[in-house]
């Protein structure tokens, strides 16, 4: 043993944990090096390569990860040999880096685009493993290489992942798995956290999983050997157990996770922005909110397979969640196999006889037949869209399905495919669906897209493992929401390539993160607002961030990221944005069945990751071979580069640019459009074209008013709104001043959310990705039923389903008289999607008919055909339309764009007895409110 530990002792300063020189140590460690007589007979016997360092190092900066792990292994025998490094990495990460030492040679990895042929690259593995829970998903990456004889070889592994907030708690886990007795083992986690640490705490190994192993000496507090050193921003945890300790362990070597948890502190109520070198972060968690209301549907699986230890586990936790439910919510049950079973066909209020009630209907359910999980789904669905369409609901509510099975499709509708579509078109973006997969026949991918694309999260359980507490856990993460359709903005002169802003649902322990770049890295203040609802109210936060210089993890030892020997310490922030931005790449690839799409989707995803070298499905690993220094590793971050200049052709999904050619739309000043709109001072027009009469009125509203124009939020999933701008009226005029429309917003809800705001100066897209069109170029962009046109200077048309569609005029002045401002006009071309629900200051009319009838003083004429325009008198005459009698005079407007004359009968006095309620029951909270309530019978959110 003397003898190893001489020639570790000898060898030259190897890389460390973080690729940086340093020594193996001194003399005066031997002692604790020495390892116990058995065992070192035991490793005499066998004749696999002795492991005589395994290290790693964790760095976490703002919940951002860097992690390496180094293992140096001796080969004593008297013959080359095979040996296999492995190691367990969080599910969620992206391997960085990959570097092999065999001898005095270097292997160095890159990350390159992936192709057919698999050439010289390295033979890594990286599956789904019987390890992997779930909730702490892990994978495994594994390499092999061949020792020579009285060689030795080495492993350095890199890997970075954003840690997730749940339950109240950051937790960073590390495999400690070696597969044998290490010489000298460490684990090191620094984490710098800038708001401050709230809490910190290092939990027990945990190993149950793995056959052999054993469990530590102490598992009321940290394993043996753990030592802690904190502060108010920083903390240094390192888990350094001898060789006798390890034996006592697990003397296979498998010591398990040793995981950290902690929190930050949280003081402002907007969150925590950070910003540094021309990228910012923003963390989003609120606290002390009141719950909102639930209403979730549960979905059991009873089918033949689910006999046993599953179904009972399973009807537990559902007796321990049905009691943790609020009186202000609403549930029922669903059971299915090949019948699907409901327990009440609509969702009931939560009190002791209903729950009650449940847990024995519950407990009688037993296992039979097969799995019509498509039925399950859409009746679990109807169930929540009959409650939500009752007009009698006051509260926001959030609506869940929690939707758990042990196999795959076997009954009724089998075909991936169709269910996720079935399953899209009927929820609607308003239903979110949390999934559970038990076991290892369940088809987990089915399940992973059910919740991508409805809003939701997957977990998946072990047969071995104990699905009641797992449903419990993951129950919890869910079981108290705060807030819901969540909206973050920046302004777009001062954020581009900002990550997902849009957020359904904000569930009380969890975190929503935000990233993005800045346009002007000499920005003085960023400013930040996030809208969302709460119980009965809407909630608007604002504020203006500093951003000055900032020094990030510039204190912390070491040096976190894949780097080369000429490179700077990366930006954390950056490698953070760049993070978020491959995964929600990833996220709309899975999701997307349009092949031109998901190929745009690769691209971009593919290019970013081989310029930031994350490991992805769409990128492989190459082993460089030794050779002098070549420019290798420095081309790959050049691929970049290939995305080019900024085209015309764009996608929705996407934030950033892709490669394509330019689509000019021909620029048409006289769209042949209906004429419902409203344009000009503003000037209201409605057409009724089945009793060819156009109706027009003026509404005066304030600078700052926002107007709702269509409200169909609960049928159609649209709703559009405008703001008023101000200017003075012209000299002589009647008026003290004019208004015009300065920005136009459409909420699209189906069959996914997506905000536009248009001005006439820019488009702002935002489906989950941000976008930003400047109205001085041509451009068309789309994505799942919407599709946004953009003819340079001149007009936006939003086409919504094929079947709604919007243009939106831009009136520009080259020299503006004072009274004269950039505006915009709204015109409704296609409403044949729109419900006859509809409401707004043009919605309320499109599904109705109007009738002229007798003139003021008992003057009789033909009303069919309209006055001559050269009549010398306004014809005066009384319109019937929703029950009541509107006066209405002759008159002409000019509309499209100011060049053609439109003939209608204006209603007087602002409309006062034209539309429905007065002009202050159409004024919007904020430009995205879909609340309609007129106390005139109209049901709220129409």
């Amino acid at each position: 043993m003397l003898l190893l530990l001489g020639l570790c002792l000898g060898l030259p300063l190897c890389a460390g944990a973080q690729g940086e020189p340093r020594s193996w140590g001194n003399t005066s460690e031997q002692d604790s090096l020495r390892v116990p007589r058995q065992v070192r007979l035991l490793q005499r016997l066998k004749t696999k390569p002795l492991m005589t360092e395994f290290s790693v190092k964790s760095t976490i900066i703002s919940r951002y990860a860097f992690t390496t792990v180094a293992c140096r292994l001796l080969n004593r025998a008297s013959e080359d040999q095979e040996v296999e490094f492995q190691m367990q990495i969080p599910a969620a990460a992206f391997i960085t880096n990959f570097t092999m030492l065999i001898g005095d040679e270097v292997y160095r990895g890159e990350i390159t685009e992936r192709e057919k042929k698999d050439g010289d690259r390295v033979k890594e593995k990286r599956n789904k493993t019987a390890e992997d829970n779930g909730e702490k998903g892990t994978e495994v990456f594994r390499a092999s290489l061949v020792i020579p004889s009285k060689d030795k070889a080495a492993f350095f592994l890199s890997y970075e992942e954003l840690l997730q907030r749940r339950l109240g708690k950051y937790e960073h886990v590390v495999s400690v798995r070696p597969q044998q007795l290490a010489g000298r083992l460490s684990v090191e986690v620094n984490i710098l956290e800038q708001s401050g640490i709230a809490s910190l705490q290092v939990l027990p190994l945990q190993n149950s999983r793995q056959k052999g192993s054993g469990r530590g000496e102490d598992d009321s507090g940290p394993p043996p050997s753990t030592v802690i050193n904190q502060n108010e921003t920083f903390a240094k945890i390192v888990f350094k157990p001898s060789v006798v300790q390890q034996a006592k362990i697990a003397q296979n070597g498998i010591l398990g996770d040793f995981i950290i948890r902690y929190d930050v502190n949280r003081e402002q109520s907007i969150g925590d922005i950070q910003v540094l070198n021309g990228y910012f972060v923003h963390y989003f968690a609120p606290k002390d909110l009141p719950p909102l209301p639930k209403n979730v549907v549960f979905v059991l699986d009873s089918s033949a397979s689910m006999v046993g230890t599953k179904l009972r586990q399973t009807k537990d936790a559902l007796f321990t969640i049905l009691h943790d439910l609020r009186p202000q919510d609403r549930f029922s049950i669903i059971g299915f196999s090949n019948r699907i079973k409901v327990w009440k066909d609509h969702l009931i209020a939560v009190t002791p006889d209903h729950v009650r009630d449940g847990k024995v209907y519950i407990h009688h359910m037993s296992p039979t037949g097969g799995t019509d999980i498509n039925g399950a789904l859409q009746r679990a669905i109807a169930l929540l869209n009959n409650y939500m369409a009752q007009d009698d609901i006051e509260d926001r509510s959030v609506s869940l399905i929690i939707f758990l099975t042990d196999g795959k499709p076997t009954v009724g509708e089998t075909h991936t495919l169709t269910i996720l579509n079935n399953t899209r078109e009927a929820a609607r973006g308003r239903i979110c669906i949390f999934t559970i997969g038990i076991g290892n026949d369940v088809d987990f991918r089915l399940l992973e897209r059910l919740s991508l694309e409805n809003c939701g999260l997957t977990r998946r359980v072990h047969e071995e493992e104990d699905a009641g507490s797992q449903l419990i856990g993951f129950y919890d993460e869910i079981r108290t929401p705060l807030l819901s359709d969540i909206r973050v903005d920046y302004p777009a002169s001062a954020v581009e390539h900002a990550t997902k802003t849009l957020f359904p649902n904000y569930f009380n322990g969890s975190e929503i993160i935000v990233a993005g770049k800045l346009v002007d890295r000499q920005l003085d203040q960023l400013h930040v607002e996030v809208t969302a609802s709460n119980s009965k109210k809407f909630v608007i936060l604002k504020t203006d961030v500093p951003v000055g210089p900032q020094k990030v993890g510039g204190d912390l030892p070491g040096s976190p990221g894949p780097r080369g020997d000429s490179e700077e310490d990366p930006n954390p922030l950056e490698r953070l944005w760049s993070y978020l931005t491959v995964k929600e790449l990833l996220s709309s690839w899975l999701q997307s069945n349009d092949g031109q799409e998901k190929e745009r989707l690769r691209q971009r995803a593919q290019a970013l990751a081989v310029s930031r070298r994350f490991l992805t499905p769409f990128t492989a690993m190459r082993l460089k071979k030794p050779g002098p220094p070549s420019g290798s590793l420095e081309e790959a971050h050049g691929l970049s580069a290939a995305v080019g200049p900024e085209p015309v052709l764009q996608s929705l999904r996407g934030a950033g640019t892709l490669p394509g050619p330019a689509l000019e739309k021909p620029y048409e000043p006289r769209i042949k459009i209906s004429k419902t709109s409203v344009d000009g001072d503003p000037h209201f027009v409605v057409d009724f074209p089945a009793s060819r009469l156009t109706v027009c009125f003026n509404i005066d509203g304030q600078p700052g008013d926002i107007l709702r124009l269509v409200s169909d939020h609960v049928d159609s999933g649209v709703t559009v709104n405008g703001e008023l701008i101000g200017a003075p009226a012209p000299p002589n005029g009647h008026k003290k001043q004019r208004t015009y429309f300065g920005t136009i917003t459409i909420l699209v809800n189906k069959p996914e959310r997506s905000y536009l705001e248009i001005t006439p100066n820019r488009v702002i897209l935002d489906g989950g990705d941000r976008l930003v069109l400047p109205c001085n170029r041509s451009v068309v962009v789309g994505s799942r039923g919407l599709e946004v046109s953009v003819s340079a200077n001149a007009n936006v048309t939003v086409t919504i389903q094929g079947s709604i569609a919007f243009v939106i005029l831009i009136h520009l002045y080259r020299k503006p008289a004072p009274f004269q401002r950039n505006h915009l006009g709204f015109y409704i071309s296609s409403s044949n999607g729109l419900s006859g629900g509809c409401h707004g200051l043009l919605g309320q009319f499109l599904h109705q008919e109007a009738e002229l009838t007798e003139e003021p003083g008992g003057l009789s004429r033909n009303l069919t055909h309209p006055p001559s325009s050269q009549a010398p008198e306004p014809s005066e005459a009384v319109l019937k339309v929703k029950g009541r009698r509107v006066p209405v005079v002759w008159k002409q407007r000019k509309i499209y764009n100011g060049e053609e004359q439109v003939d209608c009968w204006f209603a007087r006095n602002s409309a006062a007895t034209l539309i429905d309620g007065e002009y202050r029951d159409y004024l919007a909270s904020h430009p995205f409110d879909t609340e309609m309530t007129l106390g005139l019978g109209i049901p709220e959110g129409r």
